[in-house]
């Protein structure tokens, strides 16, 4: 009998230690997200947005982007893009460190996003069966950038 009971508070105690720790694992940050940002994600880092050659950070609310060879982190577009509608505008999601250090290759391969505008249905817009729809947290229609190329520039926080 004793040996059930010791049996029995180890499964009880494994149980409880492992879902603790399968629960601290999922990272979900839809609260987080910009109402402006693309439905259907369940995690965002990063925004690349093609039009304007700027990312947004999901964590830190900040735009970034490149300013006389010098990455400018800032709550808002520069003036320049003030006209600029942020439901319209096509969003690429990146879900990688630093994404802006590889600028070079994301404004080759992301282009064809130029021009897209209300391609897709923004957060805030989003209703039926569509808002939610969570998809797989990778960069929209297309793959990871692996790529080790560097903008000029140093970042500014």
């Amino acid at each position: 009998m004793f040996m059930k009971k010791i049996f029995l508070l180890i499964v009880l105690v494994s149980a409880a230690l492992f879902s603790n720790h399968a629960n601290a694992q999922i990272n979900v940050n839809l609260g987080l997200q910009p109402g402006w940002g693309p439905v259907g994600y369940n995690h965002v880092d990063y925004y690349y947005l093609p039009d304007v050659d700027a990312y947004y950070y999901v964590p830190n609310k900040k735009f970034i982007y490149l300013n006389n060879g010098n990455w400018i982190h800032s709550n808002a577009l520069p003036v320049r893009y003030s006209n600029y509608n942020l439901y319209n505008g096509y969003k690429v999601v990146l879900n990688e460190p630093t994404p802006y250090l590889r600028y070079a290759k994301h404004k080759v391969v992301y282009a064809k996003y130029k021009g897209n505008n209300g391609k897709q249905v923004a957060i805030k817009n989003a209703k039926g069966p569509k808002a939610n729809v969570v998809k797989k947290s990778s960069p929209a229609k297309g793959n990871p950038v692996k790529s080790n190329a560097k903008a000029k520039g140093k970042s500014k926080n």
